[in-house]
C-alpha cells in the first residue's frame, strides 16, 4: 500500500489521460496521492481531483518561484480553502534560488505569511527547497514553523539540514532522485533518517526515477522510489510501504 505525497495531477502533462495515469497508479498499489496546487490555474484543479476520487488529497499553497505575483487576496483565498474536508497541508511554498523571476526578499516574506497561515488554520506545511536549504531552516525555526511540522518534499539537502528539520516536527520524503545512479548524497541522507519519519512521493511529471529518467512520471512510480529506499534501509518493501503509508497519513491527518 503505497501513498504519493506530492503528485501534480493537474498539471498540463497529464490533460489528456489523467484518468488512466490515475488508474495506473492503483494497478501499482497506490492507495493514496496528494495532488499539489500552487497557483490560480492547478488549485482548482487539485480540489477538482480531491473532490472525485476518495483516495485523493489536495494541498494548496504558493509556489516561491511566482512569489512576485502573490497578493493578500490569494493568502484569504488560501485561508478559505484550509477548511475543505479535502484539504490535507498549506503548500508547496519554501524558497527557490535556482530560478531568478522571485527576489529572494519577496520570496521569504511570501513564505513567512504562508507558514503563518499554516499555524493559523492548524494544517502542516509541504516546503520546497531548491538551492536555499539554511534559509529555509533558518526561516521555519524563526517562525517556531515546528508547531505544525510539515514535509521537506523531494528532498536535497545534506544529513546536517535533515536533522535540523526533524527537529521541528517535519517529514523527510523522496522522490525519483535517490534512484538515479549518480546520486550518492540522497541515498547516503536516505539512511540517516529514521524510518518513522520517512515518506516517498513522485513529483511527477517532474522527475522521473531510474529507468525512466528524462520521461515523464507518474505515480505508479512511486513503487520505484520504495524499493530504492527499502534496499538502503535494508528492509522488505512491504515494510517500508506501509510505514511510509501511515506516516503520511499521520502527518495529514488522514483516519
Amino acid at each position: 500500500m503505497l501513498f504519493d505525497t506530492h503528485v501534480h495531477l493537474n498539471a498540463d502533462q497529464f490533460t489528456d489521460d489523467v484518468e488512466e495515469v490515475i488508474e495506473r497508479a492503483k494497478q501499482a498499489g497506490v492507495a493514496y496521492m496528494a495532488v499539489v496546487g500552487f497557483d490560480e490555474k492547478t488549485i482548482p484543479k487539485a480540489l477538482e481531483l480531491a473532490e472525485k476520487y476518495d483516495f485523493i488529497y489536495a494541498v494548496v499553497g504558493w509556489h516561491p518561484v511566482d512569489a512576485v505575483d502573490f497578493e493578500d487576496s490569494h493568502l484569504d483565498w488560501l485561508r478559505e480553502l484550509a477548511s475543505h474536508p479535502k484539504v490535507v497541508a498549506i503548500g508547496e511554498t519554501g524558497l527557490d534560488y535556482h530560478w531568478d523571476k522571485s527576489p529572494k526578499e519577496v520570496q521569504k516574506a511570501v513564505f513567512r505569511k504562508q507558514i503563518r497561515l499554516a499555524k493559523e488554520v492548524k494544517l502542516p506545511i509541504v516546503i520546497h527547497d531548491r538551492d536555499a536549504h539554511q534559509d529555509i531552516v533558518d526561516i521555519l525555526m524563526e517562525e517556531d514553523a515546528g508547531e505544525v511540522g510539515g514535509i521537506m518534499h523531494c528532498f536535497g539537502g545534506s544529513a546536517d539540514i535533515a536533522k535540523q528539520c526533524l527537529s521541528m516536527n517535519f517529514y523527510i520524503s523522496f522522490g525519483g532522485p535517490v534512484t538515479f545512479k549518480n546520486a550518492k548524497r540522497p541515498k547516503e541522507v536516505a539512511k540517516e533518517i529514521p524510518i518513522d519519519r520517512l515518506l516517498i512521493e513522485t513529483d511527477a511529471p517532474f522527475l522521473a526515477p531510474h529507468p525512466y529518467r528524462g520521461k515523464r512520471n507518474e505515480p505508479a512510480y512511486v513503487k520505484l522510489v520504495a524499493e530504492k529506499l527499502a534496499e538502503l534501509k535494508n528492509i522488505p518493501c512491504d515494510e517500508l510501504e506501509n510505514v511510509t503509508t501511515e506516516n503520511a497519513k499521520k502527518i495529514f491527518g488522514i483516519s
